[in-house]
């Protein structure tokens, strides 16, 4: 543990130098991608692939990548052009790219698989690669959740645990090509003066800080339910996280925890130059925390907005930030709605834009200009709705600053594809260039 943690503070300090200390984020791609990230894509995406749960008898009733043509002055806009199965089902739910984008890492929080894809060789037509298998024997841990790029290496936060498939649970540091590093629990024990969950959901690190963010949600027993039930499970509610963790990057050690009820997900940092400060929505008290420091350097999370009326419990299940750190996109999944916040005023932030989407939506990214929204339907197999309110799809809107206009809209159902979830923008032109250490570290 001590060598992968000496060699992963070498790598970071040598990708600060070459990056710059500050880190500043490229002009382009989605606003969400980590910061290690070499290359982005500027101006129009070409496509965007969505990670979609397989659904028995709908299709080959298998997950699968889907790879949609978004391209304007292509002649298949707004058309499926690939769909490449991996086999069965097991709950897909979050991709992340490499830091060179050569790769796309896909999870299953059922099954625990982790799936590489090579996005580089032909953008359209995503070739799969290699598929990790031995997550929980390796490390205890099951539901790979998110993935982000690190200098050389893959950074995975899981849901849960082999043990009880409660919430406890940690993140694992693989190589680009899949190899295993190491696992950090999440912590359990008192840090900063508040007692960790050892929860865990969402990864967001600002470099120039040298600190990283997680967040929490729930277990395997908790997000494989059936969302009606779960919700007349008085003790199963409870069993939800209410912590965020501010982490040292360079060790990988918990430095404080943070008090933040109603499980916070999502973490969105400012992309401006000097901007030391992030966001998150918490699904169950639907409503905005700032996570900023104080002038003594201390990090604290202050609750700043609610969203929609939180007795409704619209649950607000994804965010995008804006370039410009001005404003932020809302998913709530119960009511469908899509909210904009302008977030000018941090202490202050104000809803100044509703629009009902579908009856249930929940990824949401947005172009680097904010031009070009996209939403998408699923949640969770057991948590999406029932009956005709169990819409499946892609959209694609356009935000003129005042309005959304629809573009077009792709029924998953329709085109026997399953239950749209989470997407990456791709582009024809995209150079996969090395890494900021000279793709030495990507080669392991």
């Amino acid at each position: 543990m001590k060598s992968s943690q000496s060699f992963l503070a070498m790598a970071l300090a040598v990708a600060g130098l070459v990056l710059g200390a500050s880190i500043a984020p490229a002009r382009a791609d989605e606003t969400c991608n980590s910061p290690y990230m070499a290359n982005l894509i500027k101006g129009q995406e070409d496509y965007v692939h969505v990670w979609t749960l397989g659904v028995k008898g709908i299709g080959d009733g298998s997950d699968k990548l889907v790879t949609v043509d978004v391209n304007p002055a292509s002649p298949k806009y707004g058309k499926v052009i690939n769909a490449l199965s991996v086999g069965g089902r097991g709950e897909a739910h979050h991709m992340g790219f490499t830091d060179d984008r050569r790769f796309l890492w896909a999870g299953r929080l059922d099954d625990s698989k982790i799936f590489i894809f090579d996005i580089a060789t032909n953008p359209a037509k995503p070739k799969l690669v290699r598929t990790i298998s031995d997550l929980p024997r390796k490390t205890g841990f099951v539901g790979p959740h998110t993935f982000y790029a690190m200098p050389g290496r893959m950074l995975v936060q899981a849901l849960s645990n082999t043990k009880n498939h409660g919430g406890v649970t940690g993140l694992v540091l693989y190589t680009n090509k899949g190899n295993f590093v190491a696992k950090y629990p999440m912590p359990t024990t008192e840090v900063g003066g508040v007692k960790g969950d050892g929860y865990g959901y969402d990864i967001g690190i600002n470099p120039a800080k040298n600190v990283m963010l997680t967040s929490s949600f729930t277990g395997w027993n908790n997000y494989m339910m059936d969302m009606g039930k779960l919700i007349k499970d008085a003790e199963a509610m409870k069993r939800f996280g209410n912590t965020m963790v501010v982490w040292d990057v360079k060790s990988m050690k918990p430095q404080k925890v943070l008090s933040v009820p109603g499980s916070p997900l999502e973490i969105r940092w400012s992309l401006k130059d000097g901007d030391n400060w992030a966001i998150t929505a918490s699904a169950l008290t639907s409503t905005l925390t700032l996570i900023r420091q104080d002038d003594k350097g201390e990090w604290h999370a202050k609750q700043v907005a609610t969203i929609g009326d939180p007795a409704k419990i619209p649950l607000p299940v994804d965010i995008s930030i804006t370039a410009d750190a001005k404003g932020l996109w809302v998913n709530t999944f119960m009511d469908g709605t899509l909210r904009y916040f302008d977030i000018s005023n941090l202490e202050q932030p104000q809803e100044t834009f509703t629009k009902v989407v579908g009856s249930q939506n929940n990824m949401v990214s947005q172009s680097w200009d904010g031009k070009r929204v996209y939403v998408t339907s699923s949640l969770l197999a057991n948590w999406d709705k029932k009956g005709a309110d169990n819409q499946q799809y892609l959209a694609l809107y356009h935000w003129d600053g005042k309005d959304l206009a629809e573009q077009w809209r792709i029924d998953f159902y329709k085109e026997k594809l399953g239950r749209a979830h989470h997407m990456k923008f791709g582009a024809k032109a995209v150079k996969t260039a090395e890494t900021p250490q000279g793709g030495k570290l990507a080669l392991e």
